[in-house]
């Protein structure tokens, strides 16, 4: 009786856990659902350690084209922190393709008008767009690699026969027979066998550990793929055509691979069923016999893997855009309220006057090169000033210390590449040809290669000339101080004509500098912008605002006495400086 007793308390304790379990499950799904309807613009908390940027990249660079950013240009304008900003993606296919196509400059007006409808349909339908994202949210992550590590790596494993586990495990068949003809040697053959499948299992099971990773995440991809289509997307005809056949060419990998993708394959749960099972695939290499059957499949089909990861990750940078977009209208209105409580000489945005975000509209190159914005901002900013700029040639940007003039730049370059990659602008309208985009703006000495500054900048500026002379696209490109690398004399002229030669036909140019000389001798080729500051009170403040025509204000000595610099160092600067204008001699 007493047993009875303790029996029926386990089981209805394993109960109460499972129950509680199940409660726990549910509560955490509509906590999870809730916060897409509601909380949508909120980006989960991801940790962006160096080697999670190393895997986004690896859809990227399976699929080059002409025009993709190139490394100096992504850096440059902090692309990183941008991706981070829009990342709204819930697993690695979605995290990868982003990446891609923020690093993709698009030049078919009809690519990025189906993207239009579908981020429309996404819009308008928050009952799929749910549906879309918490069928990808069960896809999840690969870990520290990419799929695309461990396709790549497939090769390393060889030819794989699973002829020697069958012959293997045939052999149990005349051993048995054996028994009833020679009891004692029929069982001493079986436990021989037994021992030597034992053996020969775990040598092989190390190899191809690595890969149930990967192979997991292709069932899951498969398996969601399938939830995809039953969501019903109707402007995603060719896309789910491609799914379909994706997972029929697939459907050989799904057949039994509960032997290897089981989650409890050798865990040592102690569950007798799991280690039953472990058994089995130990004694018979069930797993090794139906991962190499798995393996010959997708060898055939890594094409069929990337289309299916191809089209989640489109659909989920299509979902991360409308969410930017409406993270942008909300970051916009808490601006305006935020502008109309109090004034600041900080950066305060001036929003609302056209609204947060736009679609850009792309013109015809024979219409000759030119850009035009309006109310257009960084998006990493929390509080941005908006500037607007119409130009049909090259603008050099001068301006004192701090300024604005490189958050400029950014805002351009940002806006044009978010406008031939995600469709969207942060800015109140952006009218502009397709571009390639280059910039020469944040480089630094290279240590591994010896290399010093001005050889670096030099060949940053080269790689953008040679862009330009090889490709029938338009460039649009960006620089910060020009070589500053070296010395005065030879900096102004050779960025003379560096500059010059930027502004040929075919390239549109936006440079900065601190070399007021630059806006006299580049006058004929290059309109002449700048921003300004106000000293009062002891301090230097900033609007933030462009403003057309030459600076004619400076504040780096200014900035020296701020610091609290020796009034004797300030004043003697400021004679020479002084000296030199009127004079153009140093003393």
């Amino acid at each position: 009786m007493e047993y009875l007793v303790f029996a029926l308390a386990m089981a209805g304790f394993v109960v109460v856990i499972f129950v509680m379990e199940i409660f726990r499950a549910q509560k955490k799904k509509k906590e999870f659902i809730r916060y897409l309807y509601e909380d949508y613009e909120r980006i989960i908390e991801k940790e962006y350690a160096l080697e999670r940027f190393e895997r986004m990249g690896s859809f990227y660079k399976k699929h080059p084209l002409e025009g993709q950013l190139d490394d100096i240009t992504w850096n440059d304008l902090g692309m990183n922190e941008l991706f981070k900003r829009m990342n709204y993606t819930l697993s690695a296919s979605g995290e990868e393709y982003l990446y891609y196509v923020l690093r993709t400059l698009r030049q078919d007006a009809g690519e990025l008008e189906h993207l239009e409808e579908v981020i429309g349909f996404i819009a308008e339908h928050p009952d799929e767009r749910v549906n879309i994202q918490f069928a990808i949210s069960k896809l999840g992550y690969t870990g520290k690699y990419s799929l695309y590590d461990y396709l790549d790596n497939l090769e390393l494993l060889g030819d794989r026969s699973s002829r020697r586990h069958i012959l293997q495990d045939l052999l149990f068949l005349p051993l048995i027979g054996l028994l009833w003809v020679e009891f004692s040697l029929g069982i001493l053959g079986i436990v021989i066998l037994i021992i030597y499948n034992i053996f020969t299992y775990f040598r092989e099971k190390g190899e191809i550990d690595p890969y149930i990773t990967s192979f997991s995440y292709i069932m899951r991809l498969m398996h969601t793929c399938g939830e995809l289509e039953k969501c019903g997307v109707p402007v995603c005809g060719e896309e789910w055509k491609t799914l379909r056949n994706a997972r029929k060419q697939l459907h050989g990998m799904k057949q039994n691979s509960y032997w290897v993708m089981s989650p409890q394959r050798g865990n040592s749960s102690g569950d007798i069923l799991s280690v039953f099972l472990d058994y089995i695939r130990m004694v018979f290499h069930a797993d090794l016999i139906k991962f190499n059957s798995m393996l010959k499949v997708l060898r055939g089909h890594i094409k069929d893997v990337d289309d299916m990861i191809g089209v989640v990750g489109y659909l989920e940078t299509a979902i991360s855009i409308w969410a930017f977009r409406e993270s942008l209208t909300a970051a916009d209105s808490q601006s305006e309220e935020s502008s109309d409580d109090k004034v600041s000489d900080k950066k305060t945005s001036s929003a609302g006057e056209i609204g947060a975000w736009c679609v850009p509209e792309f013109l015809l190159c024979k219409e000759g090169l030119s850009l035009t914005i309006e109310e257009g901002y960084h998006p990493i900013l929390t509080h941005p000033v908006k500037n607007g700029i119409a130009v049909h040639r090259g603008v050099l940007l001068t301006g004192s210390n701090a300024s604005g003039k490189s958050t400029f730049l950014k805002t351009v370059a940002i806006n044009t590449i978010l406008a031939q990659t995600i469709h969207t602008c942060a800015a109140g309208s952006y009218r502009a040809p397709f571009f390639h985009v280059y910039s020469s703006m944040a480089l630094r000495d290279d240590i591994s290669s010896g290399e010093s500054y001005y050889i670096v900048e030099i060949k940053a500026l080269k790689r953008i000339l040679d862009a330009a002379a090889g490709v029938k696209v338009p460039v649009l490109c960006f620089v910060d101080e020009v070589l500053r690398g070296t010395n005065t004399v030879e900096r102004i002229a050779a960025s003379t004509q560096i500059l010059k030669s930027l502004s040929q036909t075919g390239i549109l140019c936006f440079a900065a500098t601190h070399d007021i000389e630059l806006t006299e001798l580049l006058q004929e080729d290059y309109d002449n912008y700048h921003f300004e500051e106000d000293v009062r009170d002891g301090d230097v403040f900033f609007n933030y605002k462009l403003k057309q025509g030459k600076a004619s204000t400076r504040n780096a000595i200014k900035l020296l006495e701020l610091m609290g610099y020796d009034r004797d160092i300030i004043e003697k600067a400021s004679r020479q400086a002084e000296r030199f204008v009127t004079e153009g001699t140093w003393s």
